[in-house]
């Protein structure tokens, strides 16, 4: 065999294991895409909208939050600590009717307390605390993004982070679904501490069920 045709067929088998390699990846991709935003739901659109619609940059962000706690174990709560942020919650949310921006400030630190005590990153690490939960919860993530936004522009003295009463109240109550999922034990456990709102097993009233009626008062009592 002459050294042109050994070149030549070095050359075919280079460009066909190069051929290869690409048909994998644009398999790989869609699918590695689908998975992506089939886990990460509304947050992997605010990813792709942070990235100006580079979803490519949103996937390589999102995969790197899965890689850093993917693999966490929730620890599961006690009986006693369950009542007491479930007391935590109470009191926040009838605190809202006298001042929103205070009860939203105690939200966003019972949300980190809350998470901190299921194990995750500790809230004073407030941005890796929000990823490893994007990985979890990301369903309800949001409300507690939206809830430490308002905290944080009052705590450096705006008056509401641009929020209005309204815009306030369903921050409010999307931050309950974070709360309500962080309550909730995990699979693994076999619902042996289950809390589950009224209508299942009863002794948690449902979802921000309290807050258009404490709105209702505030604004009552405004006029």
């Amino acid at each position: 065999m002459s050294t042109g045709l050994i070149i030549a067929l070095i050359v075919i088998v280079a460009v066909l294991v190069a051929v290869a390699a690409v048909v994998t990846l644009r398999a790989r991709g869609p699918r590695h895409g689908t998975s992506l935003k089939r886990r990460f739901g509304p947050e992997y659109d605010r990813a792709v909208a942070r990235h100006d619609g580079d979803t490519k940059a949103a996937e390589r962000e999102l995969a790197d939050r899965v890689e850093r706690h993917g693999s966490l174990r929730e620890r599961e709560l006690e009986p006693a600590e369950r009542q007491r942020f479930e007391a935590r919650w109470t009191a926040a949310q009838e605190r809202f009717v006298e001042s929103p921006r205070d009860a939203l400030a105690e939200a966003d630190r019972l949300l980190a307390d809350l998470a901190g005590a299921r194990g995750f990153p500790d809230g004073g690490h407030y941005e890796e605390q929000l990823a490893a939960l994007s990985v979890h919860h990301a369903h309800h993530v949001d409300g507690y993004r939206r809830v430490h936004r308002v905290a944080q522009a009052h705590a450096n003295g705006a008056a509401d982070g641009g929020a209005g009463t309204e815009e306030m109240r369903e921050a409010m109550v999307e931050a309950r679904a974070l709360f309500d999922d962080l309550l909730r034990p995990s699979r693994h456990d076999g619902g042996r501490h289950r809390t589950a709102p009224d209508g299942e097993h009863g002794t948690r009233p449902a979802r921000g069920s309290h807050m258009p009626s404490l709105l209702h008062r505030r604004q009552t009592k405004e006029s």
